[in-house]
């Protein structure tokens, strides 16, 4: 078999298959959505009930149920952050995560910078794409 007829084959394999996972993976997320929301309404009825009864949790033959307060902390401004934070000297405030399309820009722009202890990872990939 020649290389080109190798190539049409495995391309034509590798369409069949990504077609197939992506119909499989839509009806699954469109179940997975219907059950989620309807977990979404059973738990807003559990909530409702530890509030109306004064309890935090809650002891059944099948599980125990526990209301807490989950916080989150947004900002709006990122601007007015990004000083508060440098002002204050918190940086502990972010989380650690290196954005990979700026620094990847960055590094392109300031190929000389590239900061102490900054590992790169490199790995190829393949991209099909229908015609």
């Amino acid at each position: 078999m020649s290389e080109q007829l190798q190539a049409d084959r495995l391309v034509q394999v590798y369409v069949k298959m990504r077609d197939k996972r992506a119909a499989l993976s839509a009806a699954f997320e469109e179940e997975d959505n219907r059950i989620s929301a309807q977990m979404d309404l059973v738990e807003a009825e559990l909530l409702k009930m530890c509030k109306s009864i004064g309890a935090d949790s809650v002891r059944t033959p099948f599980g125990n149920v526990y209301r807490t307060v989950r916080t989150r902390y947004e900002t709006s401004d990122w601007e007015h952050m990004y000083k508060f934070i440098t002002e204050h000297e918190v940086p502990q405030l972010l989380e650690r995560r290196i954005s990979t399309t700026n620094m990847k820009q960055f590094l392109e722009e300031n190929p000389a910078l590239m900061p102490i202890g900054m590992n790169v990872n490199n790995k190829y990939t393949v991209t099909v794409r229908r015609k």
